[in-house]
């Protein structure tokens, strides 16, 4: 006898197809599992054991051999366990040939029978889906995850038992219904108009969120950066379907999905503790998991107190926001983790947090404020498109009654850029200004003479690196989007020039 079943692998966020092929004969009762399989999936034999006998079903009493195919690539961890049971009830009749032709099966085997969540569901049902599946069964667990995917038909398994009485009984599981998705962001956390002041800051970032740019947020304790940053989601464009599929796709890989909200559509946003590891921050182990800089893909990453990370937490961040993805490489082969973040970064002038204050004197000294500032390097703090200063809150500001503008209008106005921005973009995969390429900045970023001449002055006077000069472009191409304008003016020019200055104050030698 001779069976074949469907599964699939995954490698970082990209699945593979697997051939659980199964063939059972008259001799002693053995079980083998080949394929190259580590000890995870080795182990699937006593799962497998244990599972038929505690929910009353008979193992197959001959020599039965499973080999996972295609036998050259390594099979990782737990997710073939459903794929192998459906296989051994296919030999003991239960299953017909027939039933699963077009079936893959994904999920992990208890001992007593219940079918356990996996990771990477839904970039394994994206794949089965692609490769003309018409159904899939998933852990119970996993089902609302895998119903994200129009196409396929999405089977939650809550134990093995079911499984048999669905297709030899004819008990049928119910499918899941197809998940619709909601992409209207919630009201939730802090709204900037409960931000007192801090208009220029506001700007800032109004800016940054329309078009994607990594920004820096300097001033004294308590003048309202971490409130900044934590109304930032309030103004955020919405996720198109595809990047709510991407960032999906690295939260189930990492297994941080919601079985109430299987699919991200409001843009993440991480914001780790200055004490986390590099692995933590890029991604990493001895099995690569995503790190923050991945779970905040197609979103945004706030790093507060940015000099407190370690130098090499910081500096392994260089690469990836310049490229958009993350690569690990171990012994056993290298994965790729998406990493198209909006970085957003808040620090003190200097450790006890008065340098340049207007009223409070700095206790630190000259050679203590430079050996702080020295902690972020020039060419991560060259690859922050804005910088901007959180100065102290005028007592006016706090005292008046007058409420600010609410985050619901500054969203209108970002949403309606980034939507020009789609439409610019459209047939690329640029999602938003500040992935320009080189090739394209001629084309995208057109100015008014007055503009270049502006440009030219800036540039001249503050003795510009090529990437400056690049950033100060996109940031005043997604100013102008601001505006509606077709060409980029002086003005836009003058304001993205004015958010590339922080560093001469702060940093100069």
């Amino acid at each position: 006898m001779f069976y074949k079943v469907k599964s699939m692998g995954l490698t970082g966020l990209n699945a593979f197809p697997v051939t659980a092929e199964i063939e059972g004969s008259s001799e002693l009762p053995d079980f083998q599992i080949i394929g190259l399989a580590d000890a995870a999936v080795r182990e699937c034999r006593e799962r497998l054991k244990s599972a038929f006998r505690t929910t009353g079903l008979n193992f197959p009493e001959q020599r039965v051999v499973v080999n996972l195919a295609p036998a050259d690539v390594r099979k990782t961890g737990t997710v073939h366990d459903l794929a192998i049971a459906a296989a051994l009830c296919m030999v003991q009749g239960w299953i017909k040939k027939s039933a699963v032709e077009n079936a893959a099966f994904i999920g992990e085997v208890s001992l007593g029978g219940e079918i356990r969540a996996v990771r990477g569901v839904l970039p394994m049902t994206i794949l089965a889906q692609k490769l003309g599946c018409s159904e899939i069964f998933v852990p119970a667990d996993n089902a609302a995850e895998a119903s994200v995917v129009s196409g396929i038909k999405v089977y939650g398994v809550p134990d093995l038992r079911t499984l048999v009485a669905h297709f030899y009984f004819k008990h049928k599981i119910a499918p899941q219904p197809e998940y619709q998705p909601d992409f209207e962001q919630a009201a939730d956390g802090c709204d900037f108009c409960d931000i007192k002041g801090q208009e220029l800051a506001k700007r800032a970032l109004e800016v940054a969120a329309a078009g994607g740019h990594n920004a820096l947020l300097i001033g004294p304790p308590g003048s309202g950066k971490s409130m900044l940053a934590k109304a930032l989601p309030s103004i955020l464009p919405r996720m198109t379907f595809d990047e709510a599929i991407a960032a999906t796709n690295v939260y189930s890989v990492a297994g941080e999905i919601d079985p109430e909200h299987p699919l991200i559509t409001s843009r993440p946003f991480r914001a780790p503790h200055h004490t986390v590891s590099t692995a933590g921050l890029s991604g990493g182990g001895t099995i690569p998991r995503p790190g923050e800089i991945s779970l905040a893909h197609n979103g945004v990453l706030f790093l507060d107190e940015l000099p407190e990370f370690s130098r090499n937490a910081l500096e392994i961040l260089r690469q990836p926001l310049e490229d958009g993805k993350v690569t690990i490489s171990r012994a056993a082969g290298t994965v790729t983790y998406p990493s198209s973040v909006m970085l957003l970064a808040a620090m003190n002038p200097c450790p006890c947090g008065y340098y340049g204050h207007p009223t409070r004197k700095c206790t630190c000294g000259a050679k203590k404020v430079e050996n702080y500032l020295s902690r972020i390097s020039g060419p991560l703090l060259d690859r922050l498109d804005i910088h901007c200063e959180a100065a102290a809150v005028e007592f006016s500001d706090l005292a008046s009654k007058e409420k600010a503008e609410p985050s619901a209008a500054i969203r209108e106005r970002v949403q309606a850029a980034r939507d020009i921005q789609n439409r610019r973009f459209a047939g690329t995969e640029i999602t938003c200004n500040a992935k320009i390429t080189p090739d394209m900045m001629s084309e995208v970023c057109v100015m008014t003479n007055d503009a270049k001449d502006a440009l030219k002055t800036v540039f001249e006077a503050f003795g510009l690196s090529a990437r400056a000069y690049d950033k100060i472009l996109k940031v005043a191409r997604t100013a102008a989007d601001l505006e509606n304008s077709e060409l980029i003016e002086d003005r836009h020019i003058i304001e993205a020039a004015g958010y590339r200055t922080l560093d001469r104050k702060y940093w100069a030698t």
